[in-house]
């Protein structure tokens, strides 16, 4: 305990002769320009200083995450920047540091098909995250009201109830625009001039080239990257936001209502004729001035409830609002039905808690549809598979009939749904195994109810 206790006091990052930070120094505030409209300067002295660097040591630490292509975890880099602080400190202040290749990873899409995701160093999400404290009250306060995405204070809810308030205005049509593998095909050369409208640190700007620049390791071969940005850094994020600026902008000159969440962008507008004008001249907007490519495939013009935006759809009855998407449905029914896979040989109680886990997140984040009866339903069809799964977990007819009889069923009933009752699908619905598992039972197993969580979350929402 006491070794403990001395190798945090050593991590101070006030070693080998560095100065202690001043007061505010290294905090969310960058260093401001000198005047209005001037190029900000001592950018990376702020990344460096030693309290922005324990702010982003506490936010990486806190996100976790996997090990990059050094196979250094989390934990582990504490003690590494015990030795290795000076050294690194020295190469950044001098714009020498080199960023280490990517390990390249790949998630599956809801759509089909998989997305690559970089995963940089823990040492270079540290750095990252840095630079994204000093650079984030730089240019958040510019940043475009419409922009939702990866923005503190701004949230997909946010983007969705503005969609929906234009939808309520009489804006009965989206101009729905997808950017085809955005985080892919970023020119580093027009990136890096927007930035250097603010930023007049030649260190830094060189430094987030690097990271623009720096390898794809694949099948331990280093590969060259010469577009996109690394998904998986704190940075990439902002760096995006940073590029789509002026298409936020160019918006805002042509008087448009739209809704962007980082590459997700829907244009709200009155008929179909000016839909499809809209989206012909912003799509040549982008290809020409930005150098980014439309999706003509997944963009269309279209009604607000036949498009989906973050995983919802705006309906136009009698009131204007929000619903979940079919596909945002669908998907999570497939998690479902993989949680509760009949065969999985897992006990009833792990498939409640790895349900709990993942429809608490979803509730969560879909609550703000106000389409009560989605949920109620989702209830009663997770419940049916919670019993059918159970069902086969009996195994053999007489392990079946014992258990039904247990629960009072009586036994001309237990025998003969054991010995010669429906299929899993349909026993599961049956009042013989309704009464064996009643929702009370499941509760008190585990069970967190889908729509008594959407009620207790949009009540609370008032």
């Amino acid at each position: 305990m006491r070794r403990q206790n001395t190798r945090q006091l050593a991590f101070d990052w006030g070693k080998a002769g560095e100065a202690r930070p001043g007061p505010g120094e290294g905090s969310d505030q960058a260093v401001a320009p000198a005047r209005a409209g001037a190029l900000a300067t001592g950018l990376m002295e702020a990344v460096v200083a030693g309290a922005n660097m324990r702010l982003a040591l506490r936010r990486v630490k806190g996100n976790k995450g996997s090990p990059g292509v050094d196979g250094r975890t989390v934990a582990q880099v504490p003690e590494y920047l015990e030795r290795e602080w000076p050294r690194l400190k020295q190469e950044l202040l001098e714009g020498t540091y080199q960023p280490q290749p990517v390990k390249r990873v790949e998630i599956p899409q809801p759509g089909g098909g998989k997305r690559q995701l970089g995963i940089p160093t823990v040492v270079d999400r540290l750095i990252q995250q840095a630079v994204l404290q000093v650079l984030t009250p730089l240019y958040e306060p510019s940043f475009s009201p419409h922009s939702y995405g990866f923005r503190p204070g701004k949230s997909a809810h946010q983007a969705v109830e503005a969609a929906r308030e234009y939808v309520a205005e009489g804006r009965g049509w989206v101009v729905d625009l997808d950017l085809e593998k955005f985080f892919d095909r970023v020119n580093h050369d027009v990136l890096l001039s927007r930035l250097a409208r603010r930023i007049g640190d030649k260190r830094l700007l060189r430094l987030i080239r690097r990271y623009l620049q720096a390898g794809v390791m694949l099948n331990g071969v280093v590969v060259a990257r010469e577009q996109g940005t690394p998904q998986g850094g704190p940075l990439s994020q902002l760096l995006a936001n940073v590029l789509l600026d002026d298409w936020d902008r160019e918006l805002v000159r042509r008087g448009h209502c739209f809704c962007r969440y980082a590459d997700d962008c829907n244009i709200y507008v009155r008929s179909r004729r000016a839909g499809e004008r809209v989206k012909a001249s912003v799509t040549r907007f982008l290809e020409r001035k930005l150098r980014l490519r439309v999706n003509e495939e997944k963009s269309a013009v279209g009604r607000p409830w036949q498009r989906k935006f973050l995983g919802f759809r705006i309906l136009r009855q009698k009131e204007t609002r929000v619903s979940v998407a079919a596909e945002s449905l669908q998907r999570f029914k497939d998690t479902i039905r993989r949680i509760t896979r009949r065969n999985r040989g897992v006990s009833l109680e792990r498939v409640l808690q790895e349900l709990r886990t993942y429809t608490e997140g979803w509730v969560g984040y879909f609550a703000v549809a106000r389409t009560p009866s989605v949920f109620q339903e989702l209830d009663g069809w997770i419940r049916r598979r919670l019993r059918c799964y159970q069902w086969k977990q009996w195994k053999t007819p007489r392990n079946r009939a014992e258990q039904l009889r247990k629960t009072g069923v009586g036994p001309y009933l237990a025998w003969g749904m054991a010995y010669d009752g429906p299929g899993l699908w349909r026993a599961a619905r049956t009042p013989a195994l309704q009464r064996a598992l009643p929702d009370a039972k499941l509760v008190a197993l585990g069970y967190h109810s889908v729509y008594q969580k959407y009620q207790s979350l949009t009540a609370a929402a008032g």
